[in-house]
């Protein structure tokens, strides 16, 4: 069902913008950017997670390395895959030697029309340490997936956030 209202912009910054659509409040990235989530277990069966702090929750979080397709000049026009393998060596210091998406998915479709792929790396090699770029202070864990429900469970003893996405793994889904 759509609106007859049509889509009206609220507010936009450099990167999300703010839109009303009849009764429906909602945001989006500005500039079409999208994002890329990349799953990456290494041959041990170690799944490949980062931990950092996020403004909008207060709190640091536990996540699948991800980032922006696109969000800077220098970037424009990159594929899916192109951003995923950069964002996972920045954040990860893991260089993969081979990408596979699996497909595009939705973070929060009743408030958000942002999607992201998701890209799964296989053959990960160790590179560089990791820790983001632009002051981002990433910690990277290297996690067993058979001990993943008992570190998410600890981390969020400890009072961090932990992203909807690593469900994924805790069910099998794409291990």
């Amino acid at each position: 069902m759509t609106s007859d209202e049509g889509e009206k912009i609220v507010w936009q910054g450099k990167f999300i913008t703010a839109k009303v659509n009849g009764k429906w409040e909602y945001v989006s990235r500005a500039r079409g950017i999208r994002a890329a989530v990349i799953l990456a277990i290494d041959e041990a069966g170690h799944v490949i997670l980062v931990e950092q702090y996020r403004v909008p929750l207060g709190r640091n979080c536990i996540e699948l390395p991800a980032g922006l397709i696109g969000d800077h000049d220098d970037v424009e026009g990159e594929d899916d895959t192109t951003a995923a393998a950069r964002e996972l060596e920045e954040e990860t210091g893991y260089r993969a030697g081979r990408l596979e998406s699996l497909g595009e998915f939705w973070s929060s479709p009743g408030m958000l029309s942002e999607s992201y792929t998701l890209i799964k790396a296989h053959d990960l090699v160790k590179v560089g340490e990791g820790g983001g770029t632009d002051g981002e202070n990433i910690t990277v864990h290297r996690v067993p997936i058979a001990d993943l429900a008992q570190f998410i469970a600890a981390r969020r003893s400890l009072g961090d956030a932990i992203d909807g996405k690593l469900l994924l793994i805790m069910g099998g889904q794409f291990t």
